[in-house]
C-alpha cells in the first residue's frame, strides 16, 4: 500500500471518529441557530483581522483590542461556542497525536544520539 493511500484512508477514519462526529455535530448547531451563527462569524472576521494586522508587522488600535473584548465576553457567554471550543480543543489532541505518529521517521532521521 502507498502512503497516499494510506493517507486517504486515514481521512476516511477521522471522518467517523467521535471528535470529529462532536466537532461536526456542535458546527451543525451552530448553523442552525442563526443568533449564534452570526456571533461566531463576526468572532471569525475579527480573528482573521487580528491576524492580518500581525502578519503585517501592524500595531492593534485601541479600537482593535476593545472590538477583540467585546466578541470574546459574547462568545464566551455563548453555550454553543464554547462547545465547539471545546470540541476543537479534544480534536486537535487527537491530531497532534496523530502527527507525532506520522512524522516519527522525520525526527528519529535527525536524532544524533
Amino acid at each position: 500500500m502507498n502512503p497516499y493511500d494510506t493517507a486517504n484512508q486515514l481521512e476516511q477514519e477521522i471522518r467517523k471518529m467521535p471528535e470529529f462526529l462532536k466537532l461536526q455535530e456542535t458546527m451543525d448547531a451552530i448553523k442552525a441557530n442563526e443568533e449564534t451563527k452570526e456571533l461566531f462569524k463576526a468572532f471569525q472576521q475579527t480573528q482573521m483581522d487580528l491576524q492580518g494586522k500581525q502578519m503585517r508587522g501592524e500595531e492593534f488600535t485601541e479600537e482593535d483590542s476593545v472590538r477583540a473584548q467585546e466578541i470574546a465576553e459574547k462568545v464566551q457567554g455563548d453555550a454553543l461556542i464554547t462547545e465547539l471550543m471545546n470540541a476543537e480543543q479534544t480534536f486537535s489532541n487527537v491530531m497532534n497525536d496523530l502527527n507525532q505518529i506520522i512524522m516519527s521517521p522525520v525526527r528519529d532521521l535527525y536524532n544524533l544520539d
